[in-house]
């Protein structure tokens, strides 16, 4: 258990593919967990891209540029929120998001093309598949597995259940 004075906050890893329609639905429970916990809790996003998405991976890719331009969640949620456009027109879509965040979309597009971020896509990829993670969104937390790939249903109030024991090792005795 942690010490009572430990700062750090509870991990949320959210294994997610940017062509996935379920990591879209799962957003409002991101949403409703970052506003219950604040700062207790840290959302990490994890590349799970999946064969059957076409476009899923150069997402990943575009996702990890944003992060090194320094607003990811911004341009996750806006990719997220157009699945259906990615599905359609694919790498232009990418860039078509970076430019509307106010991202430099021509360093998207090189970034794709010079794969700068394909081994922290494969790294994510490998230790998803490492800890069986077989679809998308799933979430570990405090070492549990939960996939959504199926149902995501009463996932977030199991979330929570994790988090409040977790950080009831965080608080005062």
């Amino acid at each position: 258990m942690n010490d009572s004075t430990d700062p750090r906050p509870v991990v949320l890893d959210l294994w997610c593919e940017l062509q996935c329609p379920d990591c879209h639905r799962a957003l409002a429970d991101v949403h409703a967990l970052r506003a219950r916990y604040g700062d207790r809790l840290e959302v990490r996003l994890r590349h799970f891209p999946l064969e059957k998405h076409r476009h899923a991976y150069a997402a990943a890719q575009a996702a990890e540029e944003a992060w090194a331009q320094g607003d990811a969640w911004a341009y996750v949620e806006a990719v997220l929120a157009g699945t259906a456009e990615l599905t359609e027109r694919g790498e232009r879509f990418l860039l078509q998001v970076a430019r509307e965040q106010g991202l430099d979309a021509e360093e998207f597009d090189t970034a794709l093309i010079d794969g700068r971020h394909l081994l922290t896509v494969d790294a994510d990829q490998a230790e998803g598949k490492a800890i069986g993670v077989t679809g998308t969104p799933t979430y570990v937390i405090g070492g549990e597995r939960l996939d959504g790939g199926r149902s995501q249903e009463g996932l977030r109030g199991r979330i929570e259940a994790i988090a409040d024991r977790l950080l009831a090792g965080h608080s005062p005795a």
